[in-house]
C-alpha cells in the first residue's frame, strides 16, 4: 500500500466527492451510507458501466468506487469501465471492489503507469477503518492492493515462470499427461523409452516445485498447473 501523494486537500470532511457503481442494491446503499456518515459526498449512485462513465464524465468526482460484475453480462463490465475512466480522467481515483481476482484486468489496472487505483475484495468492506483509509489514499493518488490480490498475481507469475523453464520435451510430456496418457502411452506417442518419460516427469516435478506428499498427487498438480497456464 503506497502513501498518499498529497496532504489533506481532498480528504477534509465534505470535500471528497465519489461516484458509486454496483448493481447489488444492498451493498451499494450500505457503502453509500458508510461514506456519507464520514462526510464524503456520494454525487451519483448507479448500477451499470454506461451510467458510471456518464456520471464520471459529467460530475468529475475525485473517486469512483466500482463493482467488477455489472449488467448486462455480469462479467467484467465494471473493470472495463474502471480502465476507461483512467484513460479519460487519469487524475480521478478508481477503487475496484470484487468477489474475485481477475488477473489480466487487475494487472492492467494496477500497472506502474497508473496512479490513484485500488483493487479490494468485497469482504474488506466490513473492516470499516481499513476500507475508509483505502478510499482516502486512492483519492489522493495512492495505490491500495488487497493482500489476496497480490498473492494470486504473484502465484500466477511464479507458475508462468516455472512452466517456461520446461524443455520442449518436458512440455510434450506434460501435454500428454494432461490428456490422461500413462507413462507407457506417453513413451509410445513420443517414440522414447519409458525410462526417458519417467526422467522427464521427475524433472517437471522439480521445476514446478511439486514435492511428494501423502495426500497430494504431483501428477494431478502438474496437469492442473499446465491447464491454468493461460
Amino acid at each position: 500500500m503506497s502513501e498518499p501523494t498529497t496532504g489533506d486537500s481532498v480528504v477534509e470532511t465534505g470535500r471528497l466527492r465519489v461516484v458509486l457503481a454496483d448493481d447489488a442494491v444492498l451493498l451499494r446503499e450500505g457503502v453509500r451510507s458508510l461514506l456519507e456518515d464520514e462526510g464524503i459526498e456520494v454525487v451519483a449512485s448507479v448500477d451499470d458501466g454506461v451510467q458510471l462513465l456518464a456520471a464520471v464524465d459529467a460530475l468529475t468526482p475525485q473517486l469512483a468506487i466500482v463493482d467488477v460484475r455489472m449488467p448486462p453480462t455480469h462479467t467484467t463490465e465494471g473493470l472495463e469501465a474502471a480502465l476507461e475512466i483512467k484513460r479519460r480522467h487519469p487524475d480521478i481515483g478508481v477503487l475496484v471492489l470484487s468477489q474475485y481476482v481477475l488477473r489480466e484486468y487487475a494487472t492492467e489496472l494496477l500497472s506502474s503507469e497508473i496512479v490513484g487505483v485500488g483493487y479490494l475484495l468485497k469482504n474488506r468492506v466490513t473492516d470499516i477503518d481499513r476500507f475508509l483509509d483505502s478510499v482516502m489514499r486512492i483519492a489522493v493518488g495512492g495505490t491500495v492492493i488487497d493482500p489476496e490480490v497480490v498473492r494470486q498475481l504473484l502465484r500466477s507469475s511464479e507458475q508462468a515462470s516455472s512452466l517456461s523453464a520446461l524443455t520442449p520435451r518436458e512440455n510434450d510430456v506434460l501435454e500428454a499427461m494432461a490428456e490422461g496418457l500413462s507413462n507407457r502411452g506417453i513413451a509410445e506417442r513420443l517414440f522414447v523409452s519409458v525410462s526417458s518419460v519417467e526422467k522427464a516427469i521427475s524433472a517437471i516435478f522439480d521445476k514446478l516445485g511439486l514435492e511428494a506428499g501423502e495426500t497430494t498427487s504431483r501428477r494431478v498438480a502438474a496437469v492442473l498447473r499446465y491447464l491454468d497456464r493461460g
